[in-house]
């Protein structure tokens, strides 16, 4: 997907940022356009958007204000467009306007002050694209959240991926974010672990045994077995039925601990670890839920079982809260720990994978019916990840099961290497993950090529310092000698970064940044080769110079919003 398709939709700002250059770009042309409208007697818009046209022909920005209001107006929205072009007053960074199509209107940016913008992404540095802390909403992000039955697998690193990603992208928008990881440890399935281990456990005291139809399979539970019998005085402890409570704790445990590390490996820290068993089912939530739904008037009885009135807010059918034996269904469970996730925050998003899409409407429905606004419970549907190498499907892990784990996946990889991959498609699209394309060191590989382009400018600025050159003062630099159409096509990029954030916080896509790493790149390696940025002009190499130095400045920006490493070598 190109730079535009990336940032379409998603250049209205969430804030001005501090020596924010591109956020004043659209501010500034925004407001322009509003004295425009006022100026000929027409009402501004609530929203005015702003997009990069996929083709330089069309202009750096280009809005279609115009025929957003031709309507309530009542105006042909080619004659609104000509209107605003007449009355738009002067501004600095616009050269020229032009109205296209049925009411397009395309904005030129001047290269006198693209080129002098660049002071200003060099003064703001590693704040460059973000906002002033704590101006955006409280937000809170469940992902990964895999039942503690097994070790992490691939799709978990994925998902893993895109929620740090989001979480670093949101922060830089002035959010408070906390991120959350949730332990299903309660119900059936956390007996069945308790099972798989009480046999694993009678085997290695040799008992012959089977293990159940639907116990988990992995050979890590051979090694829980093994230790938990280390730990046994004697190995002599009595299993059965009483048992099954300790052994399955045992096994969360240790299960849990196996995923914080992979989890901490890959650079993912969660703010809190929240046990379905402590906090949800233990504090009796799940009851006080239904209560309060009951004496709202929306649960009824019928098959003996308690219902939600789910359908009154969107659902396709009613749920059953209590089941006819009178145990809480997984549904009434969840309720309670979403309202618990509200419970200091102004939205929540959950990070599911592709099997939960009919979980989305009913927990959607609860949260409406307890006065949640629609706008604040938010879902991303994380899809299936398909591994291969050389094109072909990797074979699975014997140790883990049916499945390659996130620990094989980061020893082979690399941290970065699989972060930024998980980044380079939406996440609601399957991936396939070639482990081959991702350890190559050529421009088939995305986060070499985007690497490479830090670590080529950190050379340029090694060799000025083994020359015993200073770098110059930004500020009195001539940067009006970046004339060439490639340097201005780098600064414009540079531009669009803080927009380009701001749009991918908005629409909780953080892939748009490795997208945008990817082009600027594209436009930075192939200048790298064709013009010296150190040569015997004095006054055109510091120009050059404070233009490679904005671009790595604005990749280290990026890769770290990915939580990816910004290497000075490769």
């Amino acid at each position: 997907m190109s730079l535009a398709a990336a940032v379409r939709g998603g250049l209205c700002l969430l804030g001005r940022a501090k020596g924010e250059m591109g956020g004043r770009v659209t501010e500034e042309l925004s407001r322009g356009i509003e004295t425009a409208l006022r100026a000929a007697g027409l009402p501004p818009p609530a929203d005015l958007f702003w997009e990069v046209p996929r083709e330089e022909a069309h202009g750096d920005y280009a809005t279609n204000v115009a025929m957003v209001l031709a309507r309530s107006v009542r105006r042909p929205p080619r004659q609104l467009a000509e209107l605003i072009v007449k009355h738009l007053p002067s501004l600095p960074p616009v050269e020229r306007v032009e109205v296209a199509g049925p009411g397009f209107l395309n904005i030129f940016l001047t290269p006198k002050w693209c080129a002098a913008a660049l002071r200003e992404i060099l003064a703001a540095g590693d704040s460059y694209g973000a906002t002033e802390p704590g101006r955006g909403p409280r937000v809170r992000i469940e992902f990964v959240s895999a039942n503690p039955t097994g070790p992490l697998v691939v799709v978990n690193a994925r998902a893993a991926a895109v929620g740090d990603s989001l979480a670093r992208i949101l922060r830089s928008q002035g959010c408070t974010v906390s991120t959350e990881y949730y332990i299903n440890d309660a119900g059936n399935q956390f007996e069945i672990l308790a099972r798989s281990l009480e046999v694993r456990i009678r085997r290695l005291r040799g008992e012959a045994v089977e293990l159940p139809e639907n116990a988990y399979p992995g050979e890590y539970l051979i090694d829980i077995a093994r230790d938990y019998l280390a730990g046994v005085s004697g190995g002599g402890e009595p299993l059965g039925e009483d048992r099954l409570q300790r052994l399955g704790r045992y096994a969360v445990a240790r299960i849990v601990e196996g995923q914080r590390k992979v989890l901490r490996d890959y650079g993912v820290e969660f703010d809190r670890w929240v046990s379905e068993e402590e906090s949800i089912r233990s504090a009796r939530l799940p009851e006080q839920v239904i209560d309060e739904l009951t004496a709202k008037g929306l649960t009824y009885e019928a098959e003996g079982a308690l219902w939600f009135k789910a359908t009154a807010f969107g659902d396709e059918k009613d749920r059953v809260l209590i089941k006819s034996d009178g145990e809480l269904t997984y549904f009434a469970a969840d309720i309670a720990y979403h309202l618990f996730k509200f419970r200091d925050v102004d939205r929540v998003i959950d990070l599911l994978g592709p099997d939960h899409h009919g979980y989305v409407p009913r927990i959607g429905a609860t949260m409406l019916a307890f006065g949640k606004p629609a706008q604040a419970f938010g879902v991303l549907v994380v899809q299936l990840v398909n591994l291969l190498r050389e094109g072909q499907p990797v074979r699975m892990s014997k140790r883990a099961g049916e499945f390659v784990t996130m620990e094989e996946l980061i020893s082979e990889v690399g941290t970065d290497a699989a972060r930024f991959t998980f980044l380079t498609r939406r996440h609601d699209s399957p991936l396939d993950f070639d482990l081959d394309v991702v350890t190559r060191q050529s421009s088939e590989n995305p986060v070499y090529y985007v690497q490479y382009c830090h670590a080529r400018i950190a050379s340029i600025f090694q060799h000025l310092r083994e020359k015993k050159l200073r770098e110059p003062e930004w500020d009195r630099v001539d940067l009006t000698l970046l004339a060439l159409p490639e340097e201005l096509s780098l600064i414009k990029r540079l531009l669009q970064f803080p927009d380009l954030v701001a749009g991918a916080a908005l629409a909780l896509e953080p892939h748009r940044v490795a997208y945008y790493l990817q082009e600027l790149a594209q436009l930075f390696h192939p200048y790298y080769n064709r013009h010296r940025v150190i040569g015997d002009d004095l006054a055109l190499t510091h120009a050059r110079l404070a233009l490679v130095r904005a671009v790595g400045q604005v990749v280290r920006n990026g890769l770290r919003l990915l939580g990816v490493s910004a290497p000075e070598k490769m």
